[in-house]
């Protein structure tokens, strides 16, 4: 929802109905993620895509439908690769669309998850999207702190909330199967919970001209990148105008802040290029006993033998050592900034999503994966 969110609030606001088709599952080679959605307008307009054009078509007069009955339906899309073409989705893979009706009437939450998200505050959606047809299309909204809307009762809006809840903590989006009374066990109701975490965090420690390159990458992938240096002179947003913020600190200081402070998760990618043992021994130090996704640090072979001999030196275990990404970034043959930028951040992709780096024509099985995070 996030990608169409702000033609959807356009037309709350004007009292508009509309009709929307979220994916809630995946499963083979399927094009697009769990979340991604399709608004139909009320002039006919068509907003953001399912299925990267598989099977628009199918979904846009099922939304239209669904405006006009307000009945809301899941429906699923995929079959074998040998008649693919014959549905539409062209990649064989499979995916369940919940399609809806949203209007101020059915989504009195929408203005308040908009502002939310707008301030990258945490809140999850959670409807029901398979089961009994009093429950069918019903929500609850969770954030942190409060909540609104039922999924039927007091009983399965508790025991819920503390699942959602903890998929919004991981910023996870994805289905929970309950009883009807919420109970963990059951398999009754089949709920999507639909997570707005805010934006996952880069940070980069090195004001160097591949730590912009870096920073620029990031950005366009969706991170919240931060620029760490404690050098004033080189640590300015002008010299950094693609990250979010420049924090003029010593690396090892501003991480352990950040992460007393909550504000470092598993989503989190460290990227240390700051090739100095003066800097990146008290930072690795720190970020390799974090829980986060991904670190990675920048360096010669030799670079990297001298700082593993300095980090074992003061005490780094081999299980922690392991998790290193050094020297950092995938072979690709680069050579300037932006092509190493393109590196790190394909590194960063494949360990996300399970990739192995290699080309894609040598490699079998489906090009889309699931992530565990």
């Amino acid at each position: 929802m996030r990608d169409v969110l702000d033609d959807l609030v356009g037309w709350w606001q004007a009292g508009e109905t509309v009709g929307m088709g979220t994916v809630v599952a995946t499963w083979r080679s399927a094009p697009r993620p769990a979340g991604a959605s399709m608004l139909v307008g009320p002039d006919g307009t068509a907003v953001g895509s399912v299925s990267g054009g598989c099977v628009e078509g199918a979904v846009y007069e099922e939304a239209r439908d669904v405006v006009e009955t307000g009945v809301p339906t899941l429906e699923r899309y995929g079959v074998s690769d040998d008649d693919a073409f014959a549905v539409g989705l062209t990649c064989g893979g499979i995916l369940d669309v919940f399609v809806e009706q949203v209007s101020r009437e059915s989504f009195p939450e929408l203005g308040d998850i908009a502002v939310s998200v707008g301030r990258h505050e945490p809140v999850a959606v959670v409807t029901c999207v398979k089961g009994a047809e009093d429950r069918l299309g019903k929500r609850l909204v969770l954030w942190p702190d409060r909540a609104s809307g039922t999924l039927g009762g007091q009983r399965i809006d508790d025991a819920v909330a503390a699942d959602a809840r903890g998929m919004l903590a991981a910023g996870r989006t994805g289905l929970l199967h309950v009883g009807h009374d919420g109970e963990r066990r059951g398999d009754d109701l089949t709920l999507f919970v639909n997570s707005f975490a805010p934006a996952a965090r880069m940070v980069v420690f090195g004001a160097i001209d591949f730590a912009a390159a870096v920073a620029r990458v990031g950005a366009f992938l969706g991170y919240r990148v931060t620029v760490c240096d404690a050098r004033p002179v080189f640590a300015t947003p002008k010299r950094f105008p693609d990250a979010h913020e420049v924090i003029v600190e010593w690396p090892h200081r501003y991480l352990q802040t950040e992460v007393d402070a909550g504000r470092i998760d598993e989503r989190t990618v460290l990227c240390v290029l700051t090739h100095d043992p003066k800097f990146d021994v008290p930072l690795l130090e720190v970020a390799l006993r974090l829980p986060v996704a991904y670190v990675g640090a920048m360096g010669s072979r030799r670079t990297h033998d001298e700082r593993m001999e300095r980090l074992r030196e003061a005490g780094m275990t081999a299980e922690e050592l392991g998790r290193l990404s050094s020297p950092i970034g995938l072979d690709l043959g680069a050579r300037t900034p932006e092509e190493t930028a393109v590196s790190i951040a394909a590194e960063i992709i494949a360990g996300r999503w399970g990739g192995s780096g290699e080309r894609l024509t040598g490699v079998d099985g489906p090009i889309h994966r699931t992530a565990d995070r």
